[in-house]
């Protein structure tokens, strides 16, 4: 669980990075999970967009990716969504993460 200094160093990092993966209106797919989950094994922490036309809100989205993925959300604004999964080591965040 990230505390709250945590999470605004990870939103600050967040801040610059352009959406990875937008959420489209069909559903989330056990292909979008496993593509999240690549993703966030490489990067840690990943922006993400949800379409007007999705059926899900961010929040929703979010929440539902972080629980079939392990990670934590880290910021939802708008359309857009924030994920963050430390790896198990040599975080590149483990400063922040302090």
């Amino acid at each position: 669980m990230l505390t709250s200094k945590q999470r605004a160093a990870l939103r600050k990092a967040a801040n610059g990075l352009d959406p990875v993966f937008q959420v489209g209106k069909g559903e989330i797919d056990e292909t979008l999970i496993k593509s999240t989950a690549d993703c966030l094994a490489a990067r840690e922490l990943i922006k993400m967009k949800v379409l007007e036309t999705s059926l899900y809100s961010a929040r929703e989205a979010a929440e539902l990716l972080a629980e079939k993925t392990g990670a934590e959300v880290v910021q939802v604004i708008g359309s857009k969504f924030v994920l963050f999964l430390k790896k198990k080591k040599e975080s590149r965040f483990e400063d922040l993460l302090k």
